[in-house]
C-alpha cells in the first residue's frame, strides 16, 4: 500500500494531550474553538494525526 492510498492514523484526545503536553481540557477547548478538526465516535472524540501535526506547524513562531 502506497503512502496516497494510506489510512490516516486517528488519535485519541489523551494522546494528543500527552504528545502537546498540555491537559485534555485544553485539547476539548482547541476542538470546541475548531482549531483542531475531530471526527466524534460514540461520546469520544478521534483526531487525525496529519491535522494534529499540520495544527503544530502553524503554532511555530520567530523570536525577535
Amino acid at each position: 500500500m502506497d503512502k496516497a492510498q494510506q489510512r490516516p492514523r486517528f488519535m485519541t484526545v489523551a494522546e494528543v494531550a500527552e504528545l502537546m503536553r498540555v491537559s485534555t481540557m485544553t485539547v476539548y477547548r482547541l476542538i470546541k474553538a475548531g482549531d483542531l478538526p475531530a471526527v466524534r465516535f460514540g461520546k469520544s472524540y478521534r483526531l487525525d494525526e496529519a491535522d494534529v501535526d499540520r495544527y503544530l506547524a502553524g503554532q511555530y513562531t520567530t523570536a525577535v
